[in-house]
């Protein structure tokens, strides 16, 4: 599951290795079966984090539970966070999408981002 830095569980979708460096898979923990191979690492990444967008663990999304930020927006969590582009609706919480200086996505709950100074 999809865990960040405040504990929020987003997690239906996740990434799982192969064996080598373009052999990432995703997994669908609800589906209990792949949803994507062959993809390199950060590609695996950017596919689960958009299909968490579009999928909760009982299957699509309502419209009313996913807004995307345009364009993204530079928020902290108590640090620099990264770049939020969208937010999900989960368990009454509304939880942002945040893509860290990795390039990484992190699900932040929305009480605990801000916008930075400088965005």
């Amino acid at each position: 599951m999809s865990c960040d830095m405040t504990g929020v569980m987003v997690g239906r979708f996740n990434v799982r290795p192969g064996d080598g460096e373009r052999d990432w898979m995703v997994w669908d923990n609800a589906a209990n079966g792949q949803r994507g191979s062959g993809l390199a690492e950060q590609a695996a990444h950017d596919q689960a984090a958009d299909l968490e967008l579009q999928y909760d663990a009982h299957g699509y999304r309502d419209r009313d539970t996913v807004r995307r930020v345009d364009p993204p927006v530079p928020v902290e969590a108590f640090q620099p966070a990264g770049v939020l582009d969208a937010w999900v609706r989960e368990n009454g919480e509304w939880i942002g999408r945040v893509r860290d200086v990795d390039g990484r996505f992190v699900w932040i709950r929305q009480a605990d981002l801000r916008q930075t100074e400088r965005g």
